[in-house]
């Protein structure tokens, strides 16, 4: 069946076939004409965000919420390249997200026309694919397609660029029936060969890692994980980027690994003679040193990516496949393994892992005085908001407090910006989760320094009634950036000083309480440690808008565990200057 519309009338149509319920976009002249037909849509609902940036970050958000692809509309030119750090960071983290762009009129394309970017050409490296739309009739196909692409295989960020002749073109609507990629092939069930294989090495291996990813959330594989940690009893590391996939509090659960790593799951890595990737990618704030990382273990590595796979280390093992196939693939081999008597012993290694687990654990100084730990914060915000909540961070030393001192228990907890570590990121995204999840409380765990770079969405959350809760760590500084400078730099402290808590005065450039305020918000303000309980309550009493809490800490917190760049993971420090004795452990 076949109907008369315009280009936009079909665009808005085939966002309603694929099951779009929410936009996060800002009209302009390329991209007005799909907001007309948007105005009339009882399907799609449009949240106006206040810059492009946090549209992106928006749908990175949703995306995470719901498992669906984001979608977010920009206008052609500036608008278009102001989704380039959100595609950047969708692409890096495999986050399923479509952003729809107008472009300049397809006779003005190449003619550096008014508002003209050629936004295919810029985010060719940073999308999983994109699309140029000039025939009106591609419309629906490409939406489909797009869509497809987006959600499947390994996830990631797929643009699709319209010009403004199409979409004011008329057209007569028509939904294909079926998709023709003949290139894209994504290859879901693993090798049964190669699973078993795996499940040989598991049985035989003395001290074995499971090495989850993101790519285990991604895959929805936390039950499978599960079923296969308690079935071998093997150690489980969950990546930044998987925190909550695994129980924390499970037993077998060893921690996060990498440069803010637990002791115990960096050095489960580095002794283990067997690391089993699943979904992982082996990246430098992992593995420290390559060259150093592991150098006693076979590695099993399982991603749906095959470019992912002995790229930065090689596999004895390579596993292409989709984590949830190839976990329960594992499940029926080691089964089968077990009822032939070929079942892992690793005692020994547990006493050794327990022994790290028990003499470093995660911890932190107290400070002296009225002053806040940061640490102190946000572990009693995850205590008192519960494991049900969505935690969303942003980058720097709060996102790494908040990845170690909240405990998380199932998966989709913890949001992030892991791989390109997106300053700004926290709000939009917060929201987006919110958005996408409204029954589950949503708390953005942001610094002062990212804060600042989208707090305007603040608006957009109390226009929209979006009731998300902003915990900024305030100390004043670019604090992971300050760190390094007391650390590498011998406290030349070089423009990091944000003026935000001042030491000596009461004057707050800005002041957070009163900008919230400004916005719409609610704002509250943190300075003593007696103090946090029942700021946090008060916060989690107001449901009816935004808020916003400036917890003032002090200015010279460090994250620790630490290790350092460009050295080997066996020199992780637990505090400044003190380090593991891994002659004694062994």
């Amino acid at each position: 069946m076949t109907e008369q519309m315009t280009g936009a009338q079909s665009l808005i149509r085939s966002l309603e076939h694929v099951g779009v319920d929410t936009v996060f976009g800002i009209p302009g002249g390329a991209i007005l004409p799909a907001y007309d037909p948007l105005y009339d849509s009882d399907k799609v609902r449009h949240i106006l965000m206040r810059h492009e940036q946090g549209a992106g970050h928006a749908a990175e958000g949703y995306a995470y919420a719901t498992g669906k692809p984001g979608v977010c509309m920009a206008t052609s030119g500036p608008g278009a390249t102001n989704l380039v750090t959100p595609l950047a960071d969708a692409h890096m983290d495999s986050v399923p997200m479509v952003a729809i762009t107008g472009q300049v009129a397809s006779p003005m394309i190449g003619t550096d026309a008014f508002q003209e970017a050629d936004i295919c050409g810029i985010t060719m490296p940073i999308t999983k694919h994109n699309f140029l739309v000039k025939d009106v009739r591609d419309i629906p196909r490409t939406i489909s397609e797009a869509f497809h692409i987006a959600s499947t295989g390994r996830p990631g960020p797929v643009l699709v660029d319209i010009s403004k002749d199409a979409l004011q073109a008329a057209t007569e609507f028509v939904w294909p029936e079926r998709m023709d990629l003949p290139g894209y092939r994504p290859v879901t069930k693993p090798h049964g060969k190669q699973v078993r294989e795996a499940a040989r090495m598991i049985a035989e291996a003395k001290r074995p890692v499971l090495y989850v990813g993101g790519g285990v959330l991604r895959a929805g594989a936390a039950a499978e994980l599960r079923v296969l940690a308690e079935l071998t009893g093997v150690p489980v590391v969950t990546t930044l980027m998987a925190r909550g996939v695994f129980p924390d509090s499970h037993p077998l659960c060893v921690g996060m690994p990498g440069m803010h790593g637990d002791v115990a799951a960096v050095g489960a890595l580095q002794k283990a003679d067997l690391v089993v990737a699943l979904g992982a990618r082996f990246d430098d704030r992992v593995t420290g040193r390559l060259d150093s990382f592991a150098p006693d273990a076979k590695i099993v590595h399982a991603d749906i990516d095959p470019a992912e796979i002995s790229k930065n280390r090689h596999a004895d093992v390579p596993i292409v496949g989709d984590c949830r196939e190839v976990l329960a693939d594992l499940v029926v081999a080691v089964r089968a393994d077990q009822e032939k008597g070929r079942e892992g012993d690793y005692a020994a290694w547990w006493h050794q892992l327990n022994r790290l687990r028990d003499t470093y654990p995660k911890g932190y100084e107290p400070h002296d005085g009225d002053s806040l730990a940061p640490q102190a914060v946000i572990e009693r915000l995850g205590k008192i908001v519960g494991p049900e909540a969505t935690y969303v961070a942003g980058v720097g030393q709060h996102q790494m407090w908040a990845a170690q001192f909240v405990d998380y228990e199932r998966p989709g907890a913890f949001v992030n910006s892991g791989g390109l570590g997106t300053m700004g990121f926290s709000v939009p995204a917060a929201l987006g989760a919110k958005a996408g999840d409204p029954d589950r409380v949503v708390w953005s765990i942001d610094g002062d320094g990212c804060f600042q770079m989208t707090n305007q969405e603040l608006a957009t959350a109390a226009i929209e009634g979006i009731p998300i809760k902003v915990a900024v760590v305030n100390n004043g500084n670019l604090g992971m950036v300050r760190q390094w400078q007391t650390l590498f730099y011998e406290g030349r402290y070089s423009n990091t000083d944000l003026q935000t808590s001042p030491k000596d005065e009461k004057v707050r450039i800005p002041d957070f309480v009163r900008l919230a305020e400004a916005y719409g918000c609610v704002g509250l303000r943190c300075e003593r440690p007696e103090d946090i309980d029942s700021t946090i309550e008060k916060a989690m009493s107001i449901n009816d808008a935004p808020v916003v809490v400036d917890f003032t800490v002090s200015h010279d917190a460090m994250v620790w565990p630490m290790v350092g760049p460009g050295v080997s993971n066996d020199q992780i420090q637990y505090a400044r200057d003190m380090a593991p004795n891994w002659e004694h452990e062994d």
